[in-house]
């Protein structure tokens, strides 16, 4: 599989042979591979991580998978879970997918289908997230942005001088108009850290905005921050 960049999974698998042969495995594929070992460590790698696919485990330490796959699906929406277990009655599978997981695997499985399982949903994730790209300029309200030039004209008739993140943070918002992109998704396309710096880097970012083209700053028309959630351009 030809990427850019390499696709980072996380797997939380709790029994060791089993988690450094997937791990092995799917390096030699040429993903970038983050363990974890039980409930607690899978949801804190969520928090200060990007990753493009999460390998789950149902039957772990401290948190359950399904308990796990509940927590980062309130952060996380379309961020693909496959779900590894023992468990291979249909009503598991069922729970297992109605709480969010988006496959589902029985152990013991076949290690090129799990692959191929796992390239199929990292590639939908790739198309989800190539959204239809905006052009050089963008017009909304009384307001345009030259994304080549990185210069904004504002509603008063003022150009703004914009970095590179600012038009980077802009285009990412517009091109996902009217939904809501996290934090991660942020901090991954644009800082492309795979570590974040804190929220408030980017909340200046949005008040940064709101101060060059909302004319009531305190009442965004444009610019929205969506409480633990992250942040929406409406126009």
């Amino acid at each position: 599989m030809a990427k850019d960049k390499a696709a980072t999974i996380l797997l939380v698998e709790d029994e060791e042979n089993l988690q450094e042969a997937l791990k092995l495995n799917l390096e030699m594929e040429g993903y970038e591979v983050s363990s974890a070992f039980d409930g607690p460590s899978a949801l804190k790698s969520l928090q200060n991580e990007y990753f493009d696919l999460v390998i789950l485990d149902i039957m772990l330490p401290e948190i359950d998978g399904i308990t796990v796959l509940e927590t980062l699906r309130l952060q996380h929406s379309a961020l693909p879970v496959l779900i590894l277990s023992a468990k291979n009655s249909s009503a598991d599978k069922v729970l297992g997918l109605k709480k969010g997981a988006d496959d589902y695997l029985t152990k013991p499985f076949n290690l090129e289908e799990l692959l191929l399982r796992v390239q199929k949903l990292i590639e939908k994730n790739k198309q989800l997230q190539d959204k239809e790209t905006i052009g050089i300029n963008y017009s909304f309200g009384n307001n345009n942005i030259d994304f080549k030039a990185l210069e904004a004209t504002n509603y008063k008739g003022d150009k703004i001088e914009l970095s590179k993140k600012e038009a980077m943070l802009l285009k990412l918002l517009i091109e996902n108009k009217n939904e809501v992109v996290t934090r991660e998704k942020i901090l991954q396309a644009v800082w492309g850290y795979n570590v974040y710096p804190t929220t408030r880097t980017i909340d200046n970012f949005i008040l940064s905005f709101r101060k060059y083209f909302e004319e009531d700053s305190r009442n965004p028309r444009y610019f929205h921050s969506v409480r633990g959630m992250g942040y929406k351009f409406t126009d």
